[in-house]
């Protein structure tokens, strides 16, 4: 007989639940977030407050792998993961993401205010329910509606000090909502026969690798000019603004490059490529606006 998954569980499999590296992208947005809002927060308030949108992520993470436990058994990216080894039981990671979601919740309401406790709570809501529960399994469309969800952090950590939204929090908004599709379509094309066996309607599945290939490229046109916005709208310095230019036209040149891969190619080494700088160009533009956020825009530096 199996022993109970709470006796096999180590510290290191709870913090796996979180999805640790996906939380590593939530924490950057909503600290850049709560950077750029304008007004203050006290430095410790602000720490709970990312704390709490931390915790939040790492809830929707436990969630999420709760729900998924039968596919993530038969995908080899994911088959290691702690509930489809057996290392923690579905019920104590259901209880541990529930727990961690009321926590969060509570947490920023008490330490910012509750309309950024509404924002976290929502967005935890639509990534375990609308997008792990719904569009996951049902449509090939699941990475760009589900994709709001990781889209968010950036105006939760402006929420948190202004108690509302603004154009900016919309523009950091959706340069993350912009990146997702051709981010995950990209894995999608070179983990195809993984989201085949587990069944999951992933694009390259339902509508095939050409169309994927010029849906990537659309919405990498579409994602450039609006990672540029930032410094257009006068809420970002020319550092960020020459960065973000560059970075989104070596963006494009992977975009362009996956597009004219050869039908049937087993190597696909572009769409990799792309995947990987895909994760360099948005953490590239969030640690240059943080920095700028931080310790001032070139020009203003000059200037003092």
């Amino acid at each position: 007989m199996r022993s109970s998954g709470v006796s096999l569980a180590e510290p290191l499999d709870f913090l796996a639940l979180l999805k640790p590296r996906v939380m590593s992208l939530v924490v950057l947005t909503a600290i850049t977030g709560l950077a750029l809002a304008p007004g203050s927060l006290h430095p410790t308030l602000a720490v709970i407050s990312i704390l709490s949108i931390a915790i939040g992520a790492g809830a929707s993470g436990a969630l999420n792998m709760w729900y998924d436990a039968d596919i993530d058994g038969v995908m080899t990216r994911t088959a290691t993961r702690p509930i489809p080894t057996g290392r923690i039981e579905p019920e104590t990671a259901l209880a541990f993401g529930l727990g961690l979601s009321l926590l969060a919740v509570s947490m920023l309401g008490l330490a910012a205010n509750w309309f950024a406790a509404a924002l976290l709570a929502f967005t935890i809501f639509f990534y375990a329910v609308v997008y792990t529960m719904w569009l996951k399994r049902s449509t090939s469309q699941n990475i760009v509606i589900g994709g709001a969800a990781g889209a968010f952090p950036p105006m939760i950590g402006w929420a948190a000090v202004t108690g509302g939204v603004a154009v900016e929090s919309i523009v950091l908004f959706l340069i993350i909502f912009l990146w997702t599709p051709p981010h995950f379509w990209a894995l999608a094309l070179f983990k195809l026969k993984d989201y085949d066996n587990a069944g999951v309607p992933m694009l390259p599945n339902v509508a095939g690798e050409r169309a994927t290939r010029i849906q990537i490229f659309l919405y990498s046109l579409a994602l450039v000019p609006v990672g540029v916005a930032p410094w257009l709208l006068g809420f970002a310095g020319p550092v960020y603004g020459i960065a973000s230019i560059l970075l989104g036209a070596k963006f494009l040149r992977h975009a362009y490059a996956t597009l004219r891969m050869a039908d049937g190619d087993q190597t696909m080494i572009p769409a990799k490529r792309l995947f990987a700088f895909s994760i360099f160009y948005l953490f590239g533009l969030f640690v240059i606006l943080l920095a700028e956020a931080l310790f001032g825009p070139v020009q203003t530096m000059i200037g003092a």
